[in-house]
């Protein structure tokens, strides 16, 4: 293991470094929400200090190009705060809540452009993040006996709200902290871990399975895995466990394109399979049904706050959207309309323009994550965590989440400067800490 240790070695890494491997220390303070918008600052003010000084690696001799696909997140996450501002005009609701919206972007949209940027311009090593993300899951793994006891034993649900609330946010539920929660619809007990709903915990571990895959310690990976698979059992969240079982033999097909041999088996595959087409319809079908069935109250839920949204968006602001968003009524549980899926709350809210703003900077990156996924091991972590951000995107609101997917928007990062120019390694270094750029 000692071949594998790996220490922070400049300002920016030790603030990535405990800032992951310390979140449950944040949790207890009820700050994870504050940590995502204060790192994503304080890693830009080092990129600015850098640039006045000319303080960058000396390998490098010059300050890092920035990569094609960070400017295009940055241009298309503006164009958010573009539509943002406009609907506000549009429908009036005035300079307190235009600022109050914008502060809100810039702690959720916003940091999809600022960390990718962060990881493709600073000097954080990737393989620095996948250790980060093993201390989490071994402090994660450590605290689960205790969260499960404390299910079983019926002892307090909810601790406290963090005092930090005052300083806003989506809602009281991104400061408080619990030590599990019990299921309204079946009585059944979930886990929320840092997150500030099951789902959302459960993504966590989806990210950290993804991370773990990728770690070269024997000892870190066995306890990412485990770690990462124990938490998206215990949020019995089913998008987490969908992605457990797609993840690994879909990032292993499309960083393999290049492959002759797996392009002919594909043709063969795909030749067999309108064979037998009707009968793979009907298994995937009866799978959809047995997903949709698993939680019927939450699916009912979110498919009517789905067309409430396209509904409303349709009728009322096509273009620009409606600038916030507005909770529903009692058939769908005062849920914000919009709020179980990036794409609806996006129609809502900032109408088609917000869709495109996301969509073409998640295609562009989906593209270039599976070129460089074809020639580097840190392309296919990036291809695993875009694909991730793509396939939640369809379940959760993306933009509140930021401030807990920024480890895995800071590698995606990583992954396009490994695809731009790949960069000089110091001398320094041990080879075992820069594994991940080759």
């Amino acid at each position: 293991m000692a071949a594998h240790r790996i220490a922070p070695e400049n300002p920016e890494e030790k603030l990535v470094f405990w800032a992951l491997s310390g979140a449950w220390g944040f949790y207890v303070l009820g700050a994870v929400y504050v940590v995502g918008p204060v790192l994503a600052m304080s890693l830009l003010w080092i990129w600015g200090w850098r640039s006045y000084i000319g303080d960058w690696d000396p390998a490098l001799g010059r300050k890092p190009p920035v990569p094609a696909g960070v400017v295009v997140w940055a241009v298309g996450m503006l164009l958010m705060l573009v539509a943002l501002v406009v609907a506000h005009i549009d429908y009036g609701l005035g300079m307190a809540a235009t600022i109050k919206s914008s502060i809100g972007w810039l702690k959720g949209w916003g940091m999809f452009a600022m960390f990718p940027f962060a990881g493709a311009c600073l000097r954080i090593r990737p393989q620095l993040i996948v250790r980060a993300g093993g201390w989490f899951s071994l402090n994660t793994l450590l605290l689960i006996p205790l969260l499960v006891f404390a299910g079983i034993a019926h002892l307090p649900s909810k601790l406290y709200n963090s005092p930090l609330q005052v300083i806003g946010g989506p809602g009281p539920e991104f400061f408080a902290v619990y030590l599990y929660i019990v299921d309204p619809s079946d009585h059944s007990l979930r886990w929320e871990f840092i997150a500030p709903w099951a789902p959302a915990a459960g993504m966590i571990g989806n990210m950290l399975f993804v991370m773990a895959t990728h770690e070269r310690s024997r000892f870190f990976k066995i306890v990412g895995l485990t770690a990462s698979v124990m938490m998206c059992f215990m949020t019995r969240s089913r998008m987490a466990m969908l992605f457990l079982f797609v993840y690994p033999p879909a990032v292993w097909a499309l960083s393999r394109l290049s492959k002759p041999w797996l392009l002919a088996v594909g043709a063969v595959v795909s030749s067999l399979g309108g064979i037998v087409a009707g009968a793979i319809m009907e298994t995937v079908g009866n799978a959809v049904q047995a997903f949709r069935s698993a939680r019927m109250d939450s699916t009912r839920v979110r498919e009517a706050l789905g067309r409430i949204a396209v509904e409303r968006w349709r009728e009322d602001a096509p273009i620009w959207g409606h600038g916030v968003v507005v909770r529903g009524r009692h058939f769908v549980e005062f849920m914000p309309i919009g709020s179980h899926h990036t794409w609806y709350g996006l129609l809502y809210v900032k109408g088609v323009v917000g869709v495109v703003a996301l969509a073409i900077p998640l295609i562009w990156t989906i593209i270039e994550m599976i070129l460089v996924a074809q020639i580097t091991r840190i392309g296919r972590i990036g291809l695993a965590l875009t694909l991730m951000i793509a396939f939640y995107s369809n379940g959760e609101n993306l933009e509140i989440l930021a401030y807990l997917m920024w480890p895995g928007l800071l590698l995606i990062g990583s992954a396009m400067r490994r695809g731009t120019t790949p960069a000089p390694i110091p001398p320094r270094l041990p080879s075992s800490t820069v594994a991940l750029a080759a």
